[in-house]
């Protein structure tokens, strides 16, 4: 097995040397260890190591947070901050250049550990990202739908080739212009043109035509089309412009029944590739085989019984077959671990709800089961993790996966003990209910239990 290259940039060599030790005796390789940002930059050329730890204080003229950015920004190699300082200066200038991790000294071992193995996680989520933005980015060009994007002014910055071939408009011609300019919609039965509210929309609201309209392209050729504007928010809010997206409907129009039976397909297609991803996590943790289908069963009882809609309870039900997607990325070892967990396995068992976020926060689901997934281990009191969430600050689609998980993992077998049972189960519910369980989830799953008779094993 290949083991992880790491280059040390610090200018105090007593300190250097106990850090290339705790390295070397957590299994790193160590490709060099160098004082100035010069050197770092140049040996990290050279060597192209998988992690470089960074004091922001250095000799030379260079800076460890100039050196970051160059080593990040022209290798691509993720940077971890060493540093004594915790000022609001320092942090400031830190986060200005993306570091994956910043580690206050002095550190232990097990921390040193910790914030590398981190480091390296997010570094290998940022790469899955950053191709998953390309591959987006080939497909918007290739899908069968206009899209249209502007920027925060409302100015045209990409057409895809459907949306040029409906609206005559080359992108480059369009490139700049307003969207009025360029998109040009008639009520379908009045003739009558419609302009896209562009101010209204980048203020923050969405708009769409419930009825079919008329797209006059600039050669005057009308086509039927469905479309809707939304603004384009950044992940601090920001507003930075709108995306048109529009389809040709002609056809569909006269085929209703083609649309529904497309959906249903697609609405198969995904519950398909949610069972597939359901059955990879199982096969790495054959203790816990079923564990997933079974938090499903229960979750849904739960929100059965609370009466919540046709469409909520489908949320619960597709976002419990994906609640443990995070641990494909943790090691097979540690889930099947018979003893008990070091904190360093702990702390990485830990990340699974943050890893399943980020794998499906960039999937168009009609619920947000991502957030879901992400706050199945919160708790009322913000005991849980990751995040330490409290209250209402939970969705209730999370606090029933909470309960149901707890439920099943403690009436099932595990390598580290013997499956309890159901009445221990709810008595560690019924004990905390109000605290980190929701009670109004709880009542709900003593109803299921003793009034209706649950069962696990009757599929």
């Amino acid at each position: 097995m290949t083991k992880t290259k790491i280059l040390v940039v610090e200018d105090e060599s007593i300190v250097a040397r106990d850090i290339r030790n705790m390295l070397l005796g957590l299994g790193y390789e160590v490709v060099g260890v160098v004082p100035s940002g010069e050197e770092a930059v140049e040996l990290a050329r050279e060597t192209v190591p998988n992690l470089v730890l960074v004091d922001v204080m250095l000799q030379g003229d260079m800076t460890g947070f100039e050196a970051a950015e160059q080593i990040y920004s022209g290798f691509n190699i993720p940077v971890v901050y060493l540093t004594a300082y915790a000022d609001e200066t320092t942090l400031q200038r830190a986060k200005k250049t993306e570091p994956f991790g910043y580690l206050l000294k002095p550190f232990e071992e097990r921390e040193l550990q910790t914030t590398v193995e981190i480091a390296l996680y997010k570094f290998k989520m940022e790469m899955k990202l950053k191709n998953r933005e390309r591959w987006l980015t080939t497909i918007l060009q290739s899908v069968g739908d206009g899209v249209v994007a502007t920027d925060e002014n409302g100015r045209i910055q990409f057409m895809n080739p459907f949306a040029e071939d409906l609206t005559g408009w080359a992108q480059g011609e369009a490139m700049g212009k307003a969207l009025k300019d360029v998109f040009h919609i008639l009520n379908e039965k009045t003739g009558r043109s419609l302009t896209i509210p562009s101010d209204k929309i980048l203020k923050g609201e969405r708009f769409r035509i419930a009825s079919e309209v008329l797209l006059r392209s600039k050669t005057g050729v009308r086509t039927h089309v469905h479309q809707n504007a939304a603004p384009i928010r950044e992940e601090s809010g920001e507003i930075s412009g709108i995306v048109l997206a529009f389809s040709d409907i002609t056809r569909s129009k006269l085929a209703e029944g083609e649309l529904k039976k497309s959906w249903e397909q697609q609405k198969s297609a995904m519950e398909g590739t949610v069972q597939a991803m359901a059955y990879t996590i199982e096969t790495r943790d054959p203790y816990t085989a079923g564990h997933q289908r079974r938090v499903t069963k229960l979750a849904c009882a739960i929100a059965e019984e609370m009466k919540l809609s046709e469409n909520q309870m489908e949320g619960v039900r597709l976002a419990g077959g994906l609640h443990d997607l995070g641990k494909i990325y943790v090691p097979a070892e540690i889930l099947a671990k018979p003893g008990k967990l070091s904190p360093v396995e702990y702390n990485i068992i830990k990340t699974h709800p943050q890893v399943g976020y980020d794998i499906l926060k960039s999937i168009e689901f009609p619920w947000p089961i991502a957030d879901f997934v992400l706050q199945h281990h919160e708790r009322l009191d913000g005991s849980g993790y990751p995040n330490g969430l409290k209250g209402d600050k939970i969705s209730l689609e999370a606090r029933i996966l909470a309960v149901a998980d707890v439920i099943e993992a403690m009436a099932t077998h595990r390598p580290y003990r013997a499956a309890l049972t159901i009445e221990t189960a709810l008595d560690e519910i019924q004990s905390n209910q109000g605290s980190k369980y929701d009670s109004q989830v709880v009542d709900a799953c003593l109803k299921v239990f003793k009034k209706n008779k649950f069962d696990f094993d009757k599929f």
